[in-house]
């Protein structure tokens, strides 16, 4: 007889894509289940993303001992992007949550952000998006710094893009603030391209405008680990993937004329500022990575931005980020990157 129970309804899936995550992804798995009470309306799909260690086992023996709940799908090696779109495929919740294997959710925060979205359903509400805080966990520091909407969100309401504030710059909406409804994510394209890293960025940005009602809650659901040799978002490991920054730009840039297709001001303005945000990341680690073919690479892109779209353009070069972070002259650059560092400290990134 074949296993059906993941037919039944489900709440919320959480995708896990997994690449030799043997090592972490237990901490993962329990902390959604302890976070749902191990409650049979939440799915839990584990993407084994071509794993060569012992990842495909742990995610068949996770899916044994709970059949109702955790299904372990294998696919050949294609990266994040590839195993995000096929947790996405093989979903059956209402809404889709991505949570890297290395990172974890705070179960008293999941098991309120889930009385939120059954309370939605049991309504008959519509929310496409549903907004949390995450917490960057410095491993060397052993600190922690908290990124929240307060100000620029109101709380504990259902609103329009027309009804939020301004974003700090430490206030973009990551993936790991966001969980969608599932069929606003599958309701156009999602350009995660293979073997790339970054893409949670074009995860973040793309599916925005689909998104007609949201809702914010002020709780630190995600757990973010953050400052480990070898992690991508490492400094070091950004500079030696900087062309990979670059691909994943482009593919943001080319998504929208933020200023003719976005009817709601205040996305249009959330989705420049991070869409700005990208285009600093290019211009620092070009800097950072001293070859003169990232500068001038750099200096193509924004080119190819000026070309797109020249109110884009002006906001991203002529706005304080944009500004001075592509000071010109050996000086200019030294001061650049000065300021970047000092940043740095004062936001708790990389």
């Amino acid at each position: 007889m074949s296993d059906t129970s993941h037919t039944l309804f489900k709440i919320c899936s959480f995708g896990i894509p997994c690449y030799n995550s043997a090592a972490d992804m237990d901490r993962c798995i329990t902390s959604i289940l302890e976070g749902s009470g191990y409650a049979p309306d939440v799915e839990i799909i584990i993407v084994d993303d071509g794993s060569v260690d012992e990842t495909p086992a742990k995610a068949d023996d996770w899916a044994r001992r709970y059949p109702g709940i955790i299904r372990a799908v294998h696919q050949e090696n294609g990266g994040h992007g590839t195993a995000v779109l096929t947790g996405l495929k093989n979903a059956t919740g209402v809404y889709y949550k991505v949570v890297d294997s290395d990172d974890w959710l705070d179960t008293q925060a999941l098991a309120t952000m889930l009385s939120c979205l059954r309370g939605f359903v049991e309504r008959d509400t519509r929310v496409d998006l549903f907004i949390s805080n995450y917490v960057y966990e410095k491993v060397h520091e052993g600190t922690h710094t908290t990124i929240d909407y307060r100000f620029a969100i109101p709380r504990k309401k259902i609103i329009t893009w027309n009804e939020v504030g301004y974003f700090r710059p430490d206030q973009h909406l990551l993936m790991h603030s966001l969980c969608y409804r599932t069929d606003v994510l599958r309701a156009g394209d999602l350009p995660l391209p293979p073997h790339t890293f970054y893409v949670d960025n074009i995860y973040a940005y793309v599916p925005l405008p689909r998104c007609k009602t949201l809702y914010y809650a002020d709780i630190d659901l995600y757990r973010y680990f953050i400052g480990r040799e070898g992690q991508s978002v490492n400094e070091s490991t950004m500079v030696k993937r900087i062309d990979q920054q670059f691909r994943i730009t482009r593919i943001m840039m080319k998504a929208y004329h933020l200023y003719d297709d976005i009817e709601e001001k205040p996305l249009a303005s959330c989705m420049m500022g991070y869409f700005t945000m990208m285009m600093v990341v290019c211009s620092i680690f070009s800097k950072l990575a001293h070859d003169k073919s990232k500068v001038d690479e750099v200096i193509k892109i924004w080119a190819e931005l000026k070309a797109f779209d020249k109110k884009m353009y002006n906001h991203a070069r002529w706005g304080l980020l944009g500004f001075w972070t592509n000071l010109p002259t050996p000086v200019g650059e030294k001061v650049s990157v000065g300021l970047y560092r000092a940043a740095q400290k004062i936001f708790k990134f990389n």
